[in-house]
């Protein structure tokens, strides 16, 4: 699988990496042995890149990463992991230097390392991207080695931007697929002039980029496409890319009738479209199942898209989505 330098970090990782909320929590249900299932095939598939976050399953996904990280200890893995959403109120203040000290603590142990390879502050509160005594907590970590090096996951393209103009950030996590394309804008323009990478998550926009869904399709109690879909337990853009699902359903439809068929599946297309775009480092989407693994990864070998079929995904998007999403984030 080709490679791009993370940002910041120095680090060589492949372009499609593997998101892992699904296997803590939110998606439905996913086994242990599922789960463990899915993270070796993705690794067998070239995949060198995991994302997660301390309350995905309140530490589960980690620490199952941190099994596949004893099995597979010269993998060459990445592991990003996040901080700040167990912020208790969720606020501010409470990022300080000790909670997220603790916090990082426990990550570390989830994950059975001494050193987290990058830590991302994960979508708190717009005015801690400002906060000066944030970045110093988190550089004495660096210094202390506990961390190698952090980042920022945000909601919005100008929190983006916030971030990417303090030193020491390594990399900016962001939704982007083809039905969220505001950062290209500003932001891929931004890190790249910085030498900050660029993680694109929600790339198959919580499912809706692999077209197997209709205006009917049910999803389980316990998956966020059901509890969130209008904002009730987190950001709204989160599910769905912030799409509403009806809406979403079509704009996928017309995709899939005005995209050739030959050039992999329409979520491949997705993620090579994703790919294509300067100034990303890698793609990150999630995998329930070692099928899923494999198929996002392939991705990385489909040749760059052609003119005519990023001209249908800007078509698309202009069109049916871009009044939906594009000022909202």
């Amino acid at each position: 699988m080709e490679k791009r330098t993370l940002g910041r970090t120095g680090r060589s990782v492949g372009v499609i990496g593997l998101g892992a909320w699904q296997l803590g929590a939110d998606w439905g249900s996913v086994s242990t042995q599922d789960a463990l299932a899915t993270l070796h095939a993705a690794v067998e598939a070239g995949v060198t890149f995991i994302d997660t976050a301390d309350v995905y399953g309140d530490g589960r996904s980690e620490k199952v990463i941190g099994k596949l990280l004893k099995e597979l200890p010269d993998a060459g893995l990445t592991v990003a992991t996040k901080l700040g959403r167990r912020a208790q109120p969720f606020e501010p203040a409470s990022f300080t230097k000790d909670n997220m000290k603790a916090w990082v603590d426990r990550s570390r142990s989830n994950l059975g390392v001494d050193t987290l390879d990058l830590v991302q502050l994960h979508c708190p509160p717009t005015p801690v991207y400002s906060t000066d005594k944030v970045y110093d907590a988190l550089d004495s970590m660096v210094s202390k080695g506990r961390i190698a090096a952090y980042g920022v996951s945000v909601e919005t393209c100008a929190e983006a931007v916030t971030a990417i103009a303090r030193p020491n950030v390594a990399s900016v996590q962001i939704i982007l697929n083809p039905l969220r394309q505001k950062p290209l804008e500003q932001v891929l323009p931004a890190a790249e002039a910085a030498g900050v990478g660029i993680i694109a998550r929600v790339p198959l926009a919580s499912g809706l980029l692999s077209g197997r869904y209709t205006e009917d399709t049910v999803f389980a109690d316990d998956d966020h496409r059901t509890f969130n879909r209008s904002g009730e337990a987190f950001d709204v853009g989160e599910t769905f890319a912030g799409v509403p699902f009806r809406a979403g359903v079509r704009a996928v439809r017309r995709l899939q009738q005005q995209l050739p068929d030959d050039e992999g599946t329409l979520a491949q297309t997705a993620l090579r479209w994703i790919l294509d775009q300067p100034g990303v480092t890698t793609v990150i989407p999630g995998a329930r199942s070692p099928e899923q693994a494999r198929a996002n990864a392939a991705a990385a070998e489909l040749p760059e898209l052609s003119d005519d079929v990023r001209g249908v995904i800007r078509r698309v998007y202009d069109e049916d989505i871009r009044p939906l999403v594009h000022n909202r984030w």
